[in-house]
């Protein structure tokens, strides 16, 4: 069977860039040009609006000097007006050679905004048209408006595919502008265009206002539309475009009967370098791009995985230049560590995997998640924990610390058995807690407190601003030093924790 091939027509530098609060560069716009084309290798990309600014004319002389070069000029487009041969001027300086001229596709758009008859606008767009062939423009022409235009105002639409299917155009593009079509009204408006047009090129141009961008996209090709038009990350006006990598990942695994020849191994690479450009975050759950969507959190799942892959399914992160990850917290189990523990080379035998893993949820009560990063530090932490008898313990302290007064601290602390209290202030919260300390051991013990002579801080690799903190503190002791390490997602407790090492130590 021979497949029906789709072209994929990436919008995000044009369409996508309207989204709220974004503008590319020049130099990002030709960085994003480059990947899409090269290494996502879409179909066709609209690039910019005509006539919209200076950088924009800049933006896209780049890109099609650098196209040209490279055989893809053909592939670059541009949204022009009807606006007697402006546009065209425009593109003449830029050196596109494809438009996408906008056109009104429903009767309501073409009477209250441009106030004409259908008569005078198919007039200007013919104009417009033959202007462009005569400067070898070719045309694909987009009708505004045309979900609603179908809705509401049928006949005009008709009217208007019987008069552009006589034009020197390349392809007719249809939007659901406003994102008003359910799935079912897609296919049932594509296909009366299909079955009464067979021979034309109808492309599909989905908004996601209800969220339905990508089950609209999926209608329009099982109705018969040869190209669609996509947005890395959705990105677009209002809720956005039907999304690149969800279609993508769709039309792949559901609609068998198509081709489409994008790469779907450079989708997380293009998704985040756009991520990084536009400042438009990518939610952690999103689909095949999100940092979540390829994380098992809970135990039961790894548990499943490594008997038959029980938690699989054919989006698999292979197949998007990703990576399986297993998420640490309170809802892991053995094998969600013991799968870390794997990538990380380490093994422990089951005593030692059993405390470290309540060691882990327990941390993870406390931080939502513990990263693979993490993982070393909780071990070294829970090993080094296992070699110290327990005698003193750090059982409360209240840190207090109020803009115009000293920081301070009321701790207690058991020795073999028996409760002691002391409150002291400091020149930080780790000050005051040693200051009341040291006021405890001069009042009830004979030993003098080592003298801290080291404190270091770090977090892993890698980690953010919520990850666990390391604080390790060289203290010496008459001629000898000597090191203790505390661990937590507070750098405070973290040296606390040290300190009580320390304690039991001497």
């Amino acid at each position: 069977m021979t497949k029906r091939k789709i072209e994929i027509m990436d919008t995000t530098l044009r369409d996508g860039e309207q989204t709220s609060g974004v503008s590319f560069s020049v130099s990002e716009k030709l960085t994003i040009a480059k990947l899409l084309l090269e290494e996502l290798k879409v179909d066709r990309l609209e690039i910019a609006s005509a006539r919209v600014s200076e950088g924009e004319l800049q933006a896209v002389k780049k890109i099609t000097a650098w196209a040209s070069e490279n055989n893809n000029i053909d592939k670059i487009e541009v949204l022009t007006f009807v606006d007697g041969g402006k546009s065209i001027d425009w593109m003449l300086d830029t050196g596109a050679k494809v438009q996408n001229l906008l056109t009104k596709g429903s009767l309501n758009h073409l009477k209250h905004q441009l106030k004409k008859t259908p008569k005078e606008h198919f007039a200007d767009i013919k104009a417009t048209i033959d202007l462009a062939a005569k400067n070898n423009i070719k045309t694909n022409v987009y009708l505004e408006d045309w979900s609603n235009g179908m809705r509401n105002s049928k006949a005009y639409v008709f009217e208007y595919l019987d008069f552009l299917v006589t034009q020197n155009i390349e392809r007719i593009l249809l939007p659901d502008t406003l994102g008003i079509l359910t799935p079912k009204e897609t296919f049932l408006y594509i296909d009366e265009v299909r079955t009464k047009y067979p021979e034309i090129h109808i492309d599909f141009h989905g908004h996601n206002d209800y969220d339905l961008g990508v089950a609209n996209v999926m209608e329009a090709v099982k109705a018969g539309a040869n190209g669609l038009h996509l947005t890395i990350n959705g990105m677009g006006e209002r809720a956005g475009n039907a999304p690149m990598a969800s279609v993508l990942a769709v039309i792949k695994d559901f609609l068998v009967d198509v081709n489409i020849t994008t790469n779907e191994k450079a989708l997380h690479k293009v998704s985040k370098l756009v991520e990084t450009f536009s400042g438009f975050r990518i939610p952690v759950n999103k689909p095949v791009v999100g940092a979540n969507v390829f994380t098992q959190t809970a135990g039961i799942h790894a548990d499943g995985d490594n008997k038959h892959n029980l938690y699989f399914n054919d989006l698999m992160p292979e197949r998007f230049g990703r990576k399986r990850k297993y998420a640490l917290g309170k809802t892991s189990g053995k094998a969600n560590i013991q799968k870390n523990l794997q990538d990380l080379g380490i093994s422990l035998n089951d005593d030692e995997l059993k405390k470290v893993t309540q060691r882990i949820i327990e941390l993870g009560d406390k931080k939502e998640v513990v990263s693979q990063d993490d993982l070393p530090y909780i071990i070294s932490d829970v090993l080094d924990s296992d070699t110290i008898e327990k005698r003193v313990v750090v059982e409360n302290y209240v840190l207090g610390h109020a803009k115009g007064m000293k920081p301070s601290t009321t701790l207690q602390l058991i020795v073999e058995g028996v409760l002691y209290e002391a409150h002291a202030q400091g020149d930080g919260q780790f000050d005051a807690f040693m200051n009341a300390l040291k006021k405890l051991y001069k009042t009830h013990s004979k030993k003098e407190l080592p003298a801290l002579i080291d404190y270091a801080v770090r977090i892993p690799p890698g980690s953010h601003s919520d990850a666990l903190c390391e604080t390790i503190i060289t203290w010496k002791r008459e001629k000898n030093e000597f090191i203790t390490r505390g661990l937590d997602s507070d750098q405070t407790v973290s040296a606390i924790k040290a300190t009580e090492k320390m304690l039991n130590i001497i």
